[in-house]
């Protein structure tokens, strides 16, 4: 491949950014062995011509996402070094504020969109990032960095899967540097060349020699400008090598040999291209000398900044966990009691079923927010599996009612990186047992981004599908997974049980900048209840007095709720009065509600049909038990489903689902206490 001719100041600035990355480095060992450096550290030493050649197209608007080994392509995306000293140090005036280190570097003012600890999520949201910019049609680039390693992650062959088939402007640089951490690519993979796989996927693929700054430098630019003209991404494979350890201060020649790596620093790029810049005289030998010179006289002020900086004040540890709550502006409506069996719903107010009131407010919400735009199987022309989407499609075309592959990593990864540049995606998973795929994406990334980019990067993405046990669906199509997510901080859990709530807390999680779990037990879907008219919206975090009582209380979620009301009509005919309380958000949890309610009924029933090991029941039992005590005058009852897998057949299911009798048995055993 001919490499065309650098201008002065091209080759110049190339030769800067190397000279940056790698002084920066050689720094960071050093502080590593004086013990500035309190984690790890992956140097980037011996790749520096990658980022360099990529990086010199980009503009600022563009997006990069990197891995653990991601130094290189931050100092090559703008970062300053003394922010990435600063960083590693643990200091306040880090890129990350402090809360990153070596793997999770965050500067979204340059376009630096965030590195992870985690191997492949980076191609994901790179993916995503090119799913923004199509739909908000800008002429914006996404680039994911990742080593040899991650080309052997499901995340790998969804994400150019996905890329590929909506013609994404993506570029996909994969640092085949020989080694996943210890293990040799040509033991983990049965095809090592990384860019003949692009011909599988289709999108240009190339392998490079990764140490060639100038040939990286043409094929990206080249590559770039396909993806900003819209003709879809590109894979590129440079080969190079680390010439350090994978992170400083590990044993370095257990799997490898010394004299390999002599060898490899030989190639060095910084002296090969060093050398053909004096062969092209495009600058002398002293002009190289004064701007190496000048980087480490900059190199050495960004060390003296570091070490001086100031350390995180303690109390900003739980800082930016969530976004700064919206004010909502209208009053929010009271949720309506429950009517009783048989009685009528009160007047004036329309009849929905659920999931009528939450396509209106998605339906709503489009209209209004040209940002919206939904992923899922089956959610485009034929509208969903429950009907969540119907009709949608014909309104609004398949770039914002986009049906996707069974790919339920890819997309809800996609979908991350999609909120974290301007746009807010509403992922559609059906079931929630099929979104367990991509259970990482959400842990370690969705629910993370805000707090460890220190509130700069926000993470509007509503993940909706349905919970619950009926209908003889077995065991993937019946988990109950809320309290598995109320465990971690940064989503919020919504189980809405009646329309007039599912409307409004729809609304609510269309407007947060938090992501949500929004979860529907299925069974009750097609209820009908009363929806109003006009916008409104439901707060996370307020619960809802279904039943007002005096004798007990009954805490309840989702299809519960409604089998707690018809136990409380069966007892009121005995002149038993029983509250019941939905809270409507399992996180976050209102506690005052639920305490307020005790604290004049004096007793306390908790239902939940998912499992009580480490589960709802458990939680709000502890909380009154802590907060509560003096106002129980008996002991606290938990009635939770069997902690089983669900069965198929309707003898075995309906015996392991709390029902209507056992609440009221439950409640008459409590009453005698």
């Amino acid at each position: 491949m001919s490499v065309p001719h650098l201008h002065r100041d091209q080759a110049l600035d190339l030769y800067r950014r190397m000279q940056v990355i790698r002084q920066c480095e050689e720094q960071l060992a050093r502080s590593h062995q004086r013990g500035l450096v309190h984690g790890a550290c992956h140097t980037y030493v011996g790749q520096e011509a990658i980022a360099t050649g990529v990086c010199a197209h980009l503009t600022r608007r563009d997006v990069v996402f990197s891995t653990h080994r991601g130094h290189g392509h931050a100092l090559a995306k703008g970062m300053p070094p003394r922010q990435l000293m600063a960083e590693l140090f643990g200091r306040s005036t880090g890129c990350s504020q402090g809360r990153g280190g070596s793997m999770h570097l965050f500067s979204p003012e340059v376009g630096m969109m965030g590195t992870s600890g985690i191997v492949g999520p980076c191609i994901l949201q790179a993916a995503g990032a090119g799913y923004s910019f199509k739909l908000l049609q800008t002429d914006q680039v996404g680039v994911a960095f990742f080593g040899d390693g991650a080309v052997n992650n499901g995340a790998f062959h969804e994400g150019l899967n996905l890329a590929s088939i909506w013609k994404l402007p993506v570029l996909f640089i994969c640092e085949n540097n020989q080694f996943a951490t210890e293990v040799p690519f040509w033991y983990a993979a049965g095809n090592p060349n990384v860019g003949e796989r692009g011909a599988a996927y289709g999108m240009p693929g190339f392998t490079l020699d990764g140490n060639d700054v100038r040939a990286i430098h043409q094929t990206a630019g080249e590559a770039i400008a396909r993806a900003r003209a819209g003709e879809g991404p590109t894979l590129i494979e440079c080969r190079t090598y680390r010439t350090r350890a994978h992170s400083e201060g590990m044993g370095d020649f257990s799997y490898r040999t010394r004299e390999e790596v002599e060898e490899w620093k030989k190639k060095c790029p910084i002296q090969r291209f060093a050398q053909w810049v004096l062969e092209q005289r495009l600058a002398t030998q002293a002009e190289l000398a004064e701007i190496a010179g000048e980087v480490e006289t900059q190199i050495a002020e960004a060390q003296s900044f570091a070490e001086a900086s100031p350390w995180p004040e303690p109390a900003t540890a739980t800082h930016h966990i969530y976004a700064t709550p919206r004010v909502i502006q209208e009053p929010t409506p009271p949720s309506p009691t429950l009517p009783s069996k048989g009685l009528p719903a009160p007047a004036g107010v329309r009849q929905l079923t659920y999931i009528k009131a939450t396509h209106e407010a998605l339906a709503e919400e489009m209209a209004t927010n040209p940002r919206i735009f939904v992923l899922g199987e089956g959610i485009g022309k034929r509208g969903g599996n429950f009907k969540t989407t119907d009709g949608l499609y014909d309104l609004y075309g398949p770039v914002r009612l986009c049906d996707t592959p069974i790919a339920e990593r890819g997309f809800v990864g996609l979908g991350g990186g999609a909120a974290m540049t301007g746009t807010r995606p509403v992922i559609d998973f059906m079931f929630a047992d099929f979104i367990l795929d991509s259970v990482g994406e959400i842990v370690n990334q969705i629910a993370k981004m805000q707090y460890m980019s220190s509130g700069r990067l926000k993470m509007p993405i509503l993940l909706r599908g349905c919970i619950g046990i009926g209908h003889s669906a077995a065991t993937h199509h019946s988990g109950n997974y809320y309290p598995m997510y109320a465990n971690i901080p940064g989503l919020r859990v919504v189980v809405p049980s009646t329309p007039w709530d599912a409307k409004g807390l729809f609304k609510h999680a269309l407007r947060c900048d938090d992501p949500v779990m929004f979860l529907e037990h299925r069974e009750i879907l097609q209820i009908k209840g009363p929806v109003p008219e006009g916008d409104y919206e439901i707060p996370f975090g307020k619960a809802s007095v279904v039943r007002s009582g005096r004798d007990v209380t009954v805490v309840a979620l989702a299809r519960m709720v409604h089998l707690a009301v018809e136990a409380a009509d069966q007892l009121a005919a005995e002149g038993i009065s029983v509250e019941v309380i939905d809270p409507r958000t399992v996180l976050p949890l209102d506690a005052e509600t639920i305490l307020n309610s005790v604290s004049h009924t004096g007793r306390l029933l908790v239902a939940d049909e998912a499992f009580a090991p480490f589960g709802l029941t458990g939680e709000i039992a502890a909380l009154v038990a802590d907060r509560g005590f003096d106002d129980l005058d008996a002991p606290i009852r938990r009635l939770n489903g069997v902690f089983t897998p669900t069965p198929y057949s309707p003898s075995l299911e309906g015996a392991i689902v709390p029902k209507t009798s056992d609440i009221v048995a439950a409640l008459r055993s409590l009453l005698a206490e």
